[in-house]
């Protein structure tokens, strides 16, 4: 029986939102790569980031990746420990990013795959798929995800929530709907081992599901398959991630995750995530006690960026000494771009000035809460400079807790919530600043924020 491990591809920081105690590699150099190997967790993380970027540059991203994980893998046989990898292209939950970009650079470098599964089921965040169909469970309502917000994204949109005709658009005809292997409920609760063992020359599949015990069902028999040689690449949500990793309940509970708090301190939420949902969290999240509503006007943005910097840290520094939690977000509008080019070229610009509000933070704060998932892969990898970090556990369903390590030159043990932008109810991100609190902070009715249009 060989030996596996799963490397996730994530292209963007929110994967980890079902683990535990497993590395996030913000850098990916051989040598960092050779350490996440030896690492005794059964999986690790490289944080390419790529759903920011153009379709080039992923695939460029993607492909150094790849190469660099070859070099790790023959100098860990080398050494006497031959490791097959899984490997899990993880993505949105709701069908968003490069996809067939990533998957195909993947197969070029780390193949020949016998299959390649699109998984995108996520139940903690409502995202299931029927008969071969994704929904996004709203007001307990399933809905095709075609007919949501997401799938009009101004980079990553789409127009079928059937997963093959997804799967056709995507790859412009390439594959087609017809040819793709669909595994249903039925087989996958009846087991599908054989069907497995079966598949040849890269499959494109689809995998159904509506719980745990679906993606749990699948990824055992996948894994069991996997260690008999067949050879797969997923390409998914972190549903999947956690069935395949199955992992023990995490060690510390969502509801005591407050103990990792410095101090009695008041912490610090940086925003970037501009979807209705995180708008609506925000204005709910604001009607707490002891909090301070900050807004980046990010039409000043990049020509404006320095005075503008010097005053939300200004502000954000007075919160502190104040004992109030700043709220940090960007203008809740989207702005619409004449091309892909320059909505992220923007978003990067965004990006940059949030971080340099991150390195400017006060060095005492308690907590800090990213919310966004390309907001939180910058924090951790370029406003906070860490290399790697560790998974704590979740604070909420979705909502990983890494925590710096005690020798960082600025946030010493400062634990950093990663909130993706579309987890979560209405109440979500104020459930998770009473957490980290310690249960201090309780509701106000009648409050709100102004500057918040949900």
């Amino acid at each position: 029986m060989m030996e596996t491990k799963l490397v996730v591809f994530d292209d963007d920081p929110t994967g980890s939102q079902t683990v535990h105690g497993c590395l996030l590699l913000t850098r990916w150099d051989v040598d960092t790569l050779r350490a996440a190997f030896a690492d005794g967790a059964p999986l690790f993380f490289v944080l390419t980031n790529t759903r920011g970027m153009d379709a080039k540059r992923a695939a460029d991203v993607t492909r150094t990746v790849c190469r660099n994980v070859k070099q790790a893998l023959a100098d860990s046989a080398r050494s006497g420990r031959a490791i097959e990898p899984i490997v899990i292209s993880r993505s949105d939950s709701t069908l968003r990013g490069h996809y067939p970009v990533e998957t195909d650079v993947i197969a070029e470098e780390l193949g020949p795959f016998d299959a390649h599964f699109l998984i995108p089921a996520f139940i903690e965040g409502g995202r299931i798929t029927r008969e071969g169909v994704h929904y996004l469970i709203t007001d307990g309502r399933p809905v095709p995800v075609h007919e949501t917000e997401f799938a009009r994204d101004s980079v990553f949109g789409y127009t079928h929530a059937f997963l093959p005709d997804y799967i056709e658009e995507k790859t412009g005809g390439r594959i087609r709907a017809g040819e793709v292997e669909r595994f249903g409920l039925a087989e996958i609760r009846g087991g599908c081992r054989e069907r497995l063992r079966g598949l040849r020359r890269n499959a494109a599949c689809v995998v159904d599901a509506e719980s745990h015990a679906d993606l749990a069902a699948f990824a055992s028999d996948l894994m069991a398959v996997a260690r008999q040689g067949k050879r797969f690449l997923c390409r998914g949500a972190a549903g999947i991630v956690s069935a395949l990793a199955a992992l023990p309940p995490q060690p510390v509970a969502p509801e005591d995750m407050g103990r990792y708090r410095r101090g009695e301190r008041p912490g610090v939420v940086i925003a970037g995530s501009h979807v209705g949902r995180t708008t609506r969290q925000l204005v709910r999240l604001l009607q707490e006690p002891d909090t301070l509503p900050i807004e980046v006007d990010v039409t000043r943005l990049p020509n404006a960026a320095a005075p503008l910097l010097d005053e939300v840290s200004a502000q954000i520094a007075a919160a502190h000494a104040q004992g109030l939690t700043a709220v940090v977000f960007t203008s809740r509008t989207e702005r619409r771009f004449a091309s892909e080019a320059k909505r992220l070229a923007f978003g990067e610009d965004v990006s940059a000035f949030l971080m340099d509000v991150v390195r400017r933070l006060p060095a005492t704060i308690g907590f800090l809460v990213s919310k966004g998932g390309i907001t939180s892969n910058d924090v951790l990898a370029h406003g906070l400079a860490l290399g790697t970090a560790r998974v704590l556990g979740q604070i909420l369903p979705g909502c990983s807790v890494v925590r710096c390590p005690e020798d960082h030159p600025q946030y010493p043990g400062l634990p950093v919530v990663i909130f993706p932008g579309n987890v979560g109810d209405d109440s979500a991100l104020a459930t998770a600043l009473r957490r980290l609190a310690g249960g201090a902070h309780m509701p106000i009715r009648g409050q709100g924020c102004e500057l918040l249009k949900p």
